[in-house]
């Protein structure tokens, strides 16, 4: 590749989708755009070379790119981004009145006036639903009216090597008139049964792979230290260029109660697996449950230290994740920063794209632009 292909990445967060890019040379991200200062802090602690903007998506465009770079319409290579995507899901209210439901007409207006030749557009499965499917063929349509080729796809994080259930509605256009190729699966569900097509892939990565040689510290408690070695290449690689000290690795300190209704709990358990005296009097379905230990995480969101909202319960501790066990549920280094209070890291690592995914797609990506 003669030059490097350039990036702008909206929505940024703190720096999930721009991982695999940022770390292969024959990408440069030239700027990011993320409205929350501390996610946007974040962003600039992990991605120093990168020009962050922290303001309204309303507020950036071509003219930002053109005052700081001298950059011009068509000369930006890829656009990436997931617009917020809470209107959208499926684990929480649908609320088509949301305004961050929209916020795709700004990545549209944006892509508009950029003229990228590839987009990278991400968002939750509940897009493919909304509005019966409508919403998501408006979008398209959108993108298919500035010239680009789109296609859209629902990968699992799980597939390349996550150990986490996590599925993504991932929607590429590119204006080089050629097929884009989602990367291939690397791995697969244990428990369906194993065919052919997927013999040559690994099993999915058990929670236990990603996060047993972190202690298995109680409510209110914190360690800074490694309990054992890295057990296995997952762990080799999460540990390479890690600070002296672990970082983030600290529990809430829940009240009695809720320790006891922890305590009480199975692998994998549900409220309807206690006593009656300890089951919660509210909550939903996958509010006080356990994960389980020998298999992946289910999909982590901002929540992730809070047991009253989601399944996130340790298998082996009373007590919810913390949140480098987050982090590491997401495939980010034990070396990747994260910024402000214990909510503000939940709610950087809960909204972040796998960069496992990340890393998957730019694979694919630059075969695009490498067979231009």
């Amino acid at each position: 590749m003669t030059r490097k292909i350039k990036i702008v990445d909206l929505f940024a967060g703190v720096g999930g989708l721009s991982y695999g890019f940022a770390h292969d040379n024959n990408f440069e991200i030239i700027a990011a755009n993320e409205i929350l200062p501390n996610m946007a802090k974040a962003y600039k602690l992990n991605h120093s070379s990168v020009e962050v903007y922290c303001k309204d998506i309303k507020d950036f465009g071509i003219l930002d790119l053109q005052r700081d770079f001298g950059i011009k319409k068509e000369e930006i290579d890829l656009v990436i981004g997931g617009p917020p995507c809470q209107a959208y899901s499926t684990v929480g209210k649908r609320l088509i009145d949301d305004a961050r439901g929209k916020l795709f007409q700004e990545y549209y207006r944006v892509l508009k006036e950029i003229q990228p030749t590839v987009f990278l557009f991400e968002n939750v499965k509940g897009l493919l639903s909304m509005q019966g499917g409508e919403l998501l063929l408006t979008i398209i349509s959108l993108f298919e009216s500035l010239g680009y080729k789109v296609t859209h796809k629902v990968l699992n994080a799980a597939d390349y090597g996550s150990p986490q259930i996590r599925e993504r509605i991932i929607i590429i256009g590119n204006k080089l008139d050629k097929k884009f190729n989602y990367p291939e699966k690397t791995h697969y569900n244990p428990e369906e049964k194993q065919s052919f097509l997927n013999q040559a892939l690994k099993p999915y990565l058990s929670l236990a792979e990603a996060i047993s040689d972190l202690p298995f510290i109680k409510s209110g408690e914190e360690a800074f230290e490694y309990s054992t070695e890295a057990q296995n290449e997952f762990q080799k690689l999460m540990r390479e260029n890690a600070p002296p000290k672990l970082m983030d690795h600290n529990a809430p300190n829940n009240n009695q109660n809720l320790v006891k209704l922890m305590e009480s709990l199975p692998d994998g358990g549900t409220p309807n697996d206690l006593p009656e005296e300890l089951r919660p009097k509210s909550g939903f379905a996958n509010t006080y449950c356990r994960l389980w230990w020998n298999r992946p995480s289910t999909t982590i969101t901002r929540n992730l230290s809070t047991p009253s909202s989601s399944r996130c319960i340790h298998p082996k501790a009373p007590r919810p994740l913390t949140t480098r066990e987050g982090a590491r549920i997401q495939c980010f280094p034990d070396n990747y920063i994260f910024y402000g209070s214990r909510s503000d890291k939940n709610l950087q690592i809960g909204n972040a794209v796998s960069p496992f995914l990340s890393s998957a797609l730019k694979e694919a990506i630059k075969l695009l632009f490498l067979n231009n």
